[in-house]
């Protein structure tokens, strides 16, 4: 028998090869004309449709607050219904950023390290499948532990005759630090991903790579991936590096300096974004016995020493702090109802950036109540959002979820310096704006900052269909439209895989409508 998510699994892999030619009309219905399709496909389409037409997400003919239909095998939506409050108790799945850079590490250390509360999502399965690719043990204890058998050094290719190619997705948690990584070892390697990773920068990082003597290239006329490596190990150095474009290109520097023989020297030569990111990997570097020596202010152009003495070794175990940027929609969607909502997982003692996105929200009005491992959030009903005028270049992810709260406050909300928007899973500060005002906003468009003014009396457009651009945080920002007291349609809201497959679940479970 063909189950529904088999179907689906298989018209998704054909649509995406090319196979079948799929036109979605933009329409609140998500009418589908499907041409060339072989009989296959439109049997599997029909029992796709079907099965999600007469199901919920549970599996049982209800109806649901969250209302989910597929258009004929083609592209999933979700009716999120409107939400009167959100109240309760929620565990943040593990951050992805510290997942997949626990995962290198652990890779790149001495001993084996088992890896707690990993995130289960689409970006930590591609890192996980380079790793064992790159004939790194990896021991699968459930979804969300492994254990890891580290290569007390660099990894080396199991293919030394031939180029060992990677397919990464659009996971740059993956992309970035492998592509440094490998540089340090030996043999051919060949990284790629999706087509919107081959549209996301990686030439500075590679500029990086190749001062410290690395033959290393990727697409010159774009500086995307894929990225080529012909690595023969690396003697220590130093290289200057753009810090304006994303911090992720420091990070995996950062990482792979231990590698080298020799001492390593890298500097920032002009501005360094998402600072907290850097301070995050140099902090959990230090949990696997590599200390790292700064000068300079890390808001400014810092620069950084790694002695050829430090060597990677494993803590034995080590737990993944909850996801921060996760925890933003349940502290937004919180401040917009008045709702009471604790989120568990990250807090105070938190070494993410991304909780300072709370205290955006306390400056919009809400009560944020800080305890060492949770946030919790609430709003007096007598007191109104207000716009705020804020420089997100530290939380640029949570920054998103501004954009949506800006909807319900009171006068403008400013979101400034986030150029980085336009270098993510998708051109978000594009996306941003043209959803926004499907809802009523009006946005004000800029290079790195964007003023959106909310709808009048904050009378949000009823039943609008977000287009999510294969973005996870697209569909989960904006399914906080539904606070408003209007339904919102969510297109693809699988997307979420990436980062937060269950997110629509947990945002059910707390909602009340």
């Amino acid at each position: 028998m063909i189950t529904h998510s088999f179907a689906k699994k298989v018209i998704r892999l054909i649509l995406t090869t090319s196979i079948a030619l799929v036109t979605v009309a933009p329409t609140l219905s998500t009418m589908v004309q499907i041409q060339s399709l072989t009989p296959v496909v439109l049997i599997l389409s029909a029992l796709a449709g079907a099965q999600a037409f007469t199901t919920d997400r549970f599996g049982s003919m209800r109806s649901s607050p969250l209302a989910l239909a597929t258009t004929t095998g083609a592209t999933e939506t979700l009716t999120v219904k409107p939400i009167k409050s959100l109240d309760g108790t929620v565990t943040l799945p593990g951050s992805k950023s510290l997942s997949n850079r626990c995962l290198l590490l652990a890779a790149l250390s001495e001993g084996k390290t088992r890896v707690n509360n990993l995130l289960d999502s689409d970006d930590i399965r591609y890192m996980l499948q380079a790793l064992e690719q790159l004939a790194v043990p990896v021991e699968r204890h459930s979804d969300d532990s492994v254990t890891v058998t580290g290569k007390a050094g660099p990894i080396n290719s199991p293919t030394p005759e031939k180029v060992c190619e990677l397919f990464l997705g659009n996971a740059g948690t993956a992309m970035r630090p492998l592509a440094a990584a490998l540089c340090m070892g030996k043999g051919k390697f060949l990284l790629d991903g999706v087509s919107r990773m081959r549209e996301r920068p990686i030439a500075d990082l590679v500029d990086g790579l190749k001062q410290l003597g690395a033959d290393v290239s990727c697409v010159e006329e774009s500086g995307c991936p894929p990225v080529t490596i012909n690595a023969n190990g690396l003697q220590g150095g130093c290289a200057s590096i753009s810090g304006k474009m994303s911090s992720q290109f420091l990070s995996s520097l950062l990482m792979a300096a231990p590698l080298v023989d020799g001492d390593i020297n890298i500097s920032i030569k002009d501005e360094l974004i998402s600072a907290p990111y850097v301070a995050l990997t140099i902090g959990l570097m230090k949990k696997f016995g590599v200390n790292v020596d700064i000068e300079g202010d890390m808001d400014g152009a810092p620069s950084f020493k790694i002695a050829s003495s430090e060597k990677y070794i494993s803590p034995k175990s080590i737990l993944v702090e909850g996801d921060a940027s996760s925890a933003s929609y349940f502290v937004a969607g919180a401040a917009i109802t008045g709702g009471t909502v604790t989120v568990r997982g990250c807090g105070s003692e938190s070494v993410q950036g991304d909780v300072a996105f709370a205290n955006v929200m306390e400056q919009m009005g809400a009560t944020i109540t800080w305890a060492p491992e949770s946030i919790t959030v609430t709003r007096d009903p007598s007191v109104k959002l207000k716009g705020v005028d804020v420089d997100c270049g530290k939380i640029p992810d949570a920054a998103m979820t501004l954009a949506v709260a800006a909807l319900f406050a009171e006068g403008p909300t400013t979101i400034r310096n986030v150029y980085s928007w336009r270098l993510k899973e998708t051109e978000r500060m594009k996306a941003i704006v043209a959803e926004c005002t499907k809802l009523g906003a009006i946005v004000e468009e800029f290079e790195d900052y964007c003023i959106i003014h909310p709808p009048k009396d904050n009378i949000i457009n009823d039943n609008v269909l977000i287009e999510t651009y294969d973005d996870h945080r697209m569909a989960m920002t904006f399914s906080l439209v539904a606070c408003g007291g209007v339904s919102v349609i969510i297109n693809d809201p699988g997307c979420t895989g990436k980062t937060f497959p269950t997110y629509f679940e947990m945002l059910e479970s707390i909602s009340s409508h």
